[in-house]
């Protein structure tokens, strides 16, 4: 029964190898690449590698993927940072490695891997915000997937938080991931650094030099080692978490609401300040019970692992 989980993001794909109890067994890891051809030989790849180095077992495969994917779990409509339109992707995977292939919503995924095993168990209303190169969102009721008429709920990280603001993939301007994910992290670097001029510290002096260095996970490692531009920088990714976590609780009150992403591992740094600034701005703030505001326990294995309990139901006995 041990199945193969895919975790398919705009930065980084992330394959393991995964048994009934949740746990990794075997990962692989390469960079994202661009174009569907190539996108879908680096997933081929990585669930043949795994495969054969555990003599075949690894019976159906989930993908967990940044986008729209239809309610069968067999197509992405669209992902704004994937090359993905309307394709057939459970099919083709099928097809390339011989074994039966679903795909979800990286989020949704994600969101019943913590309700299984991690920050979300037993909560009756939990809303899951993946932080990563944008932001996904998941909503369980009950342990049950909330999908909206058309299974695309819901999209978090493409709701409006700032008018005419920064510009987003998606088409629209000022959406949330593009001021709280590992993308927004870097963009609000050098917009402190444009903004305010030189200054002091290792990461101002790295993005002056070459500003192309300058990535999401730098500047969290940055931050860590107490820069102050990468403070500075984690300081608002904290405030504007907490701010588009209020309006998560206007929309959907949550019990529990887990941090979930490549992002999370550096949640020490930036959740308390979310958790406060969530508390002061949220509608009748003082004056309702607040969500639990977590970070997943998986980390980054949280789509692995739900991709791949999802895909037990493409087994023989199997089942979610």
């Amino acid at each position: 029964m041990l199945t193969i989980g895919v975790d398919v993001g705009g930065t980084h794909l992330r394959a393991g190898l995964v048994d009934p109890g949740g746990s990794v067994l075997d990962l692989r890891r390469a960079s994202t690449p661009a174009g569907t051809e190539a996108l879908e030989d680096a997933i081929t790849g990585m669930v043949t590698a795994l495969r054969a180095d555990h003599g075949g077992r690894g019976g159906a495969v989930g993908l967990a993927v940044a986008g729209f994917v239809s309610t069968d779990r067999r197509h992405v409509h669209f992902s704004p940072h994937l090359p993905w339109r309307e394709a057939a992707v459970a099919e083709r995977i099928e097809r390339r490695v011989g074994v039966p292939a679903l795909v979800e919503h990286d989020a949704n995924a994600a969101a019943l891997a913590e309700y299984r095993f991690g920050a979300a168990g037993g909560a009756e209303v939990a809303v899951l915000v993946a932080l990563g190169t944008g932001i996904g969102g998941a909503l369980l009721v009950r342990g049950e997937l909330y999908r909206g008429a058309h299974g695309v709920a819901p999209e978090l990280g493409h709701l409006r938080l700032v008018p005419d603001g920064r510009p987003c993939p998606c088409g629209k301007r000022g959406c949330w991931e593009r001021y709280c994910s590992g993308t927004a992290l870097v963009t609000t670097t050098l917009e402190l650094l444009a903004r305010h001029g030189p200054a002091a510290g290792t990461l101002a002096s790295e993005a002056a030099t070459d500003p192309c260095r300058i990535t999401g996970r730098r500047v969290a490692a940055a931050a860590r080692t107490g820069d102050p531009l990468a403070l500075r920088a984690m300081g608002e990714l904290a405030r504007w978490l907490g701010e588009g976590l209020a309006l998560v609780a206007d929309l959907f009150d949550p019990e529990v609401v887990v941090v979930g992403g490549g992002v999370s591992e550096s949640a020490p740094m930036f959740l308390d300040e979310a958790r406060d600034h969530h508390a002061a701005v949220v509608t009748g703030s003082g004056h309702r019970p607040l969500a639990r505001i977590r970070a997943a326990q998986l980390g980054e294995d949280s789509g692995i692992v739900g991709a791949a309990l999802l895909a037990r139901s493409l087994l023989p006995g199997g089942g979610r």
